[in-house]
């Protein structure tokens, strides 16, 4: 039976209707953006107890209401797989976000499969099933959408209800069904998508560190980034990276020093546009050196950091191995070097089930109540009284 995306509202509304009493509902979307800054919802895929369906954002006769009304129910999870591009999308669409959801990608990270395994792989171990991956990358505003592409879209949430299934199932017999709620929640979180202009300097690497350029870059930085919503465009088509250092280092004034940066037209520098640019460097300028953004550059670190930190990631390497947890969600290596730095060091890896699992072992390293060798190719760790 040929697959037909719903193009209606009442078609949707019905389709709605009938997911109302869900416990959970598989979702994904597809989108492009490679030429512009937001990007273009092409289709919303739903996976409800009974039946699944895709639904065409693009139709001319389509509100898209009912789905925002479910995704916003509290008493209905909505499972993801990798979430946070899908979550953006909703954002954006709605100007609120899914709640409650569930990440896949997340929970396999508990579950013994890696760290940030792709939809396919895990579809595959899970179910046995392995997915035409031909239609992964396709021109998802075209129309009409081929078979393959509306097979390959509809199996993005059919198969993810078992694969939900099977973790959520795993999760709870580990009692671990709490250990993502951190990451849970900055997925549902609004400052996660929200884009302050004046940040978007700390993108551009630079290693100019005085303050009159990094006040220059911020200001030149966050005119780009305006441009780019204001247009909906990639920053990059608005101005390159170079573009914008070279203008926090000459710091132009004028039309005539303006249109001399590479990477500007004449036209522009000295258009409208131009004129707000030279506006962007004039504010940077003007800002007192006092108030002028800093980088954050990392200290050295103390003397015998270095080789603790270097042991730890071993001790790192063989928690994650031993709990099936990847270990980029147990420590970071930032939080490694702030451990063996100081044994009460404010970070997630000492508190909760970080700490059960691999913290209290990492301080026990360093205070030498336990030590490490290598046995029949395997870390081992040898407690100090049989040394």
């Amino acid at each position: 039976m040929p697959i037909i995306p719903i193009t209606t509202t009442d078609t949707l509304a019905l389709f709605c209707k009938r997911q109302k009493n869900a416990e959970f509902l598989t979702v994904d979307t597809e989108f492009m953006r490679e030429k512009t800054y937001y990007p273009i919802l092409c289709l919303i895929q739903i996976g409800g107890p009974a039946e699944a369906a895709i639904i065409d954002p693009m139709a001319t006769a389509i509100n898209l209401e009912p789905i925002h009304d479910l995704m916003c129910d509290k008493s209905i999870l909505k499972v993801f797989h990798a979430a946070r591009q899908d979550m953006e999308i909703f954002y954006y669409e709605m100007g609120e976000l899914p709640s409650p959801i569930f990440d896949t990608q997340l929970a396999a990270m508990v579950s013994g499969f890696g760290d940030q395994i792709g939809y396919e792989p895990l579809v595959a171990k899970i179910t046995g099933i392995r997915m035409n991956k031909q239609s992964r990358i396709s021109d998802w505003s075209r129309r009409p959408l081929t078979p393959q592409q509306l097979t390959y879209a509809l199996g993005d949430v059919t198969h993810l209800r078992p694969v939900y299934e099977n973790l959520n199932s795993s999760l709870i017999e580990s009692g671990r069904s709490h250990w993502l709620d951190e990451e849970m929640a900055v997925l549902t979180a609004k400052k996660t998508y929200s884009a302050n202009p004046s940040d978007s300097w700390q993108r551009i690497k630079s290693r100019n560190n005085e303050p009159r350029f990094l006040a220059v870059l911020q200001a030149v930085a966050a005119w780009r980034e305006r441009e780019a919503q204001r247009r909906d465009k990639p920053r990059n088509r608005i101005a390159r990276d170079d573009t914008l250092l070279d203008l926090a280092g000459r710091a132009p004034s004028n039309f005539e020093d303006l249109s001399r940066t590479r990477g500007l037209s004449p036209n522009f520098a000295r258009g409208k546009s131009g004129e707000i640019l030279l506006s962007a460097i004039a504010e940077g300028q003007s800002v007192p050196e006092c108030r002028a953004p800093t980088k954050k550059i990392k200290p050295p670190l103390p003397q015998g950091v270095g080789p603790v930190t270097e042991l730890l990631k071993v001790m790192l390497k063989r928690c994650s191995e031993e709990t099936g947890v990847a270990s980029k969600l147990i420590a970071t290596v930032s939080e490694l070097e702030q451990i063996a730095a100081d044994d009460n060091a404010d970070v997630r890896t000492l508190k909760g089930w970080r700490k059960k699992i691999f913290g209290n072992e990492a301080l026990a390293l360093k205070r030498g109540e336990i030590s490490i060798t290598i046995e029949k190719s395997l870390i081992k760790v040898i407690p100090k009284c049989t040394v």
